[in-house]
């Protein structure tokens, strides 16, 4: 098969076609914060810095495609929330003052301005550099922060509002969860307009770790199901993130429309890829601790292995499992992305293929 650049492959993949080799797009904000030289606290004000960081580190190891990311309080800070910075780790939103004291208060905050409020046109700034440097070659995906459940949680709260599911009128938790997913849409269709191949949504407290899997169908499914029609319609794939073991909501997770399906590190991702199958594009799942950064290269490349083995490759983003830490080596690092040529060549997706077949 003819030799494909990084963003052909990761093309490949979202429309279900051989690729010359499985891509690998890593959540690797920190490893490339690291690796250009910085502590996160110097550049998550900075767009230049930012894409400066993902330019350096995906020349360094070659990996296919970009998360564009920092920490996860950039939306609920461009709210109101407060946010406190930290120079060696990311971003928090301070949710022992939350924004909403009650959740009627969400009649009085406005719908926050990508291009203007917080820190969004910082981020949007890094997408459209990337995109000027990188378009056409390597894959982009503009992380649009946290999704309708998890921007709920941060604005009023994560205990309280997970308490307000329980205690409160479902119409009032029903509209900040709509505050919350036009503030999220907002977001993902500028990531589109800088020049992203893709967005994405992190929905954390919407996991199976927190909540029951009728209570995310209840509360969280539904947003992320209109959420995922009105970006994509808009022309951009959106991709799903649930932390924690999400076996038993990975069906509704596909079920939202949503192109991707980001696997964190307890699923187990031939499973996974049987339940979605080509409904979504699967992304994942080596665990970001052990062995990416507790673990050997042979450790890493037998994980890799086995993720590419179990789905057969077509259809995935061979991936961490959840963001990759400060301290992943280099080596495991260079590990995982030499495990796609090792194991992930159109000749061998092929032979999987016909096996799982």
């Amino acid at each position: 098969m003819e030799k494909m650049n990084s963003w052909q492959r990761c093309m490949a993949a979202m429309n279900f076609e051989m690729p010359d080799r499985i891509p690998v797009v890593p959540q690797a904000f920190l490893v490339a914060c690291r690796t250009a030289g910085y502590q996160i606290g110097q550049i998550n004000k900075d767009g230049k810095l930012i894409a400066q960081t993902h330019l350096v580190s995906q020349e360094k190891f070659g990996y296919d495609g970009i998360v564009v990311d920092v920490d996860d309080a950039k939306l609920a800070e461009a709210c109101g929330a407060k946010v406190q910075f930290r120079e060696d780790d990311v971003a928090v939103v301070d949710e022992s003052e939350p924004l909403l004291k009650s959740l009627k208060d969400v009649e009085n905050l406005e719908l926050p301005d990508p291009l203007k409020d917080g820190r969004l046109p910082v981020w949007l700034e890094a997408t459209q550099i990337l995109r000027q440097k990188l378009g056409g070659e390597v894959f982009i995906m503009g992380r649009a922060d946290q999704g309708p459940f998890d921007l709920a949680c941060l604005l009023r709260g994560a205990q309280n509002f997970l308490m307000d599911l329980l205690t409160e009128d479902p119409k009032d938790v029903y509209k900040v969860l709509e505050y919350c997913r036009n503030a999220a849409i907002r977001f993902a269709k500028a990531q589109k307009d800088a020049g992203a191949d893709a967005t994405s949504i992190g929905e954390a407290y919407a996991g199976p770790n927190l909540i029951s899997p009728d209570m995310y169908h209840d509360f969280a499914f539904e947003h992320e199901k209109i959420m995922a029609q009105e970006v994509q319609d808009y022309g951009i794939p959106l991709s799903l993130h649930i932390c924690g073991d999400a076996s038993n909501i990975i069906d509704e997770m596909a079920n939202t429309g949503s192109q991707i399906i980001e696997v964190d590190w307890k699923v187990d991702m031939g499973r996974a890829k049987k339940i979605v199958g080509n409904r979504a594009v699967l992304m994942g799942n080596v665990d970001p601790s052990d062995p990416l950064v507790w673990g050997t290269p042979e450790q890493v490349r037998e994980k890799a292995k086995n993720i590419i083995e179990q789905t057969g490759g077509m259809g995935v983003f061979l991936s961490s499992g959840c963001a990759m830490g400060y301290n992943t080596p280099d080596e495991n690092m260079m590990a995982l992305i030499q495990s796609a040529a090792d194991y992930g060549t159109a000749e061998q997706l092929a032979e999987y293929q016909r096996r799982l077949d």
